[in-house]
């Protein structure tokens, strides 16, 4: 971490600038602030390489991917510009060492530390892989060590399905050392590829030596193609688990659960007093700097999808540093990430949170576009009520974007039914409404598609039933872009645009169906954020209904039923 140049701009975008975290091929890296006062890692692509359609390639699939994956051992992107220059992305700052870094200072770490930092990192990659993900970079000093558990970052070149990989003078993605045979050698890249660089990371660890020597980068993969991985002074178990991992043929190396289950961890990562003392080895925040930085921020909105104003740097300006007392401070130093399909199917690149670059000003039917304001009232759903009629919390305002959905509707093998729109999901509901059973339809009509739903015979109840809030989630059959609002190769995984939760029962005794259009009255909510809807002409194919019972938080939501409907 550097105090900042003169020649480095106060702000990028709406974020105040703090520090110089380093710099990479792509370009600058800095320490920032939020409006809100929130710590970012700003990285700025060099304005010498603007002009290069693959290097931009690259940047705007790195914030892309990291905008798909929403996982406990990733940094989240907060902002992006990709437009127009300066490009730039920000993403969460995370606190730790790199592990190269912390192997580095204090030399290999025990048998027991590497064996918890193992399960917790091939924690972490099933993680990723859940989205249908690959890093293809994994090493040590892509490994940030934090106060909850190992971060991954600095995710490989991306490719996805049908693609040309984009990578630099024709070399194979990945590190020496680090990246798997097959790899190497020009084939595909998958699951296992991952497996193999935690093998080699986790022998680094171990033994404090680079896994397969050092030398130039073709003398080092060609070790990893034909030589055994170096584990020498290893305990046997634990090399035996390395040498399983490195295993030349992909097929033979353990799956992650495997890998975590030989790990045999039966405590927190925090009760290691090697991996605690590791956290000290970080840098300090410049406290100061954070504190002074600038009488609010003289930030100009433009137009919608336009670059931010940058403010220049005040002359004679200097970072003053403080020690922050136990804390310690490494940024996400984030470059591109890898983009492969896991057995056919998995999350791809798709639209993240708190990205403003690319988003329309408001949402039919749901309020001001970064608002969490509630969209207009469906037709024939009626106001939500402040409370229940048992005097319970209100219903949240929108259901959060918040978990992989595996719900897949396909429609009926028999083509009388699928021709009447009939089919089925892969999954039953996680609970049953109450009342008798719940009945849905979906009718599709040019651009755009109208959803019915209610509860069977619950005009025969004597008296109104209590109120029973339904969102209904529209997800496409594949993730989308979301600068095109086209389709990726790869499954959907995604929650999907939500409706805004209604009274099931909200026509109570008439027997009527309430009533949704899609997409006027559905958006896509992430962090509190609405993003339009996709046209349905955007992605034809098998689209998936999902029917969930909404609490009072936002994140709190169970299925209830599942359907869907075909599209072209």
């Amino acid at each position: 971490m550097e105090p900042l140049r003169e020649t480095d701009p106060a702000y990028i975008g709406a974020h105040a600038l703090l520090a110089r975290l380093g710099a990479g091929g792509m370009g600058q890296v800095y320490l920032g602030r939020s409006p809100g006062g929130r710590l970012v890692a700003v990285k700025v692509v060099r304005e010498e390489i603007t002009g290069h359609p693959e290097a931009l390639a690259r940047f705007r699939r790195e914030a892309h991917t990291v905008r798909a994956v929403r996982s406990a051992y990733t940094a989240n992107l907060i902002d992006a510009s990709l437009e127009s220059a300066p490009f730039w992305l920000a993403t969460e700052y995370v606190a730790g060492p790199t592990l190269g870094n912390a192997v580095g200072a204090r030399g290999a770490l025990p048998p027991q530390t590497c064996r918890r930092l193992g399960a917790a990192l091939a924690e972490g990659l099933a993680s990723v892989h859940a989205y249908g993900v690959t890093h293809r970079d994994l090493k040590p000093q892509n490994v940030i060590l934090g106060v909850q558990g190992p971060q991954l970052i600095d995710f490989g070149i991306a490719r996805g399905v049908g693609a040309t990989a984009l990578t630099q003078d024709g070399q194979a993605p990945g590190t020496p050392g680090y990246t798997a045979p097959e790899v190497l050698l020009g084939g595909e890249t998958g699951a296992a590829a991952d497996v193999f660089a935690l093998g080699a990371t986790l022998a680094y660890a171990a033994t404090g030596r680079p896994p397969f020597g050092t030398g130039v980068a073709a003398t080092v993969g060609y070790r990893a193609v034909h030589e055994p991985v170096d584990v020498a002074g290893v305990e046997p178990e634990l090399a035996a688990l390395i040498e399983a991992c490195v295993a030349k043929d992909p097929a033979e190396r353990p799956g992650l659960e495997q890998v975590i289950r030989r790990c045999a961890v039966r405590d927190a990562l925090l009760d290691d007093p090697v991996y605690t003392a590791l956290l000290a080895l970080g840098e300090p925040v410049p406290l100061h700097e954070m504190r002074t930085q600038g009488p609010g921020y003289p930030y100009v909105p433009t137009q919608a999808g336009s670059a931010p104003v940058r403010t220049p740097r005040p002359a004679g300006r200097r970072a003053t540093w403080a020690a922050a007392g136990t804390a310690v401070a490494t940024a996400l130093v984030l470059a591109a990430w890898q983009l492969l399909p896991l057995d056919g199917g998995g999350r791809g690149e798709a639209r993240g949170a708190d990205d403003s670059s690319s988003r329309s000003p408001s949402v039919a039917g749901q309020g001001p576009a970064g608002s969490s304001q509630p969209p207009a009232t469906p037709a024939g759903g009626g106001a939500v009520p402040s409370s229940s009629k048992s005097g319970g919390k209100p219903p949240a305002p929108y259901i959060e974007d918040n978990r992989i959905s595996h719900y897949f509707w396909k429609p009926s093998e028999d083509p009388v039914l699928a021709s009447h729109g009939q089919g089925q999901c892969n999954l039953p509901a996680e609970q049953k409404p109450p009342g008798a059973d719940m009945q849905t339809t979906a009718k599709v009509s040019g651009k755009s598609v109208t959803i019915e739903m209610r509860i069977k015979y619950a005009e025969m109840s004597p008296a109104k039933p209590d109120p029973y809030y339904v969102s209904v989630a529209v997800r496409s059959p594949h993730d989308t872009d979301p600068e095109t609002g086209g389709p990726f190769p790869v499954d959907n995984k995604r929650v999907g645009f939500t409706s805004k939760p209604v009274d099931i029962y909200g026509k109570w005794n008439t027997g009527e169906f309430l009533t949704l259009t899609y997409p006027d009255d559905f958006a896509e909510h992430t962090q509190g954020r609405a993003h339009p809807a996709v046209p349905l002409a955007n992605d034809p194919g098998d689209w998936t209904l999902v029917f969930y019972h909404v609490e009072d938080d936002p994140t709190k939501y169970t299925s209830i039923n599942c359907s869907g409907f075909q599209v072209g």
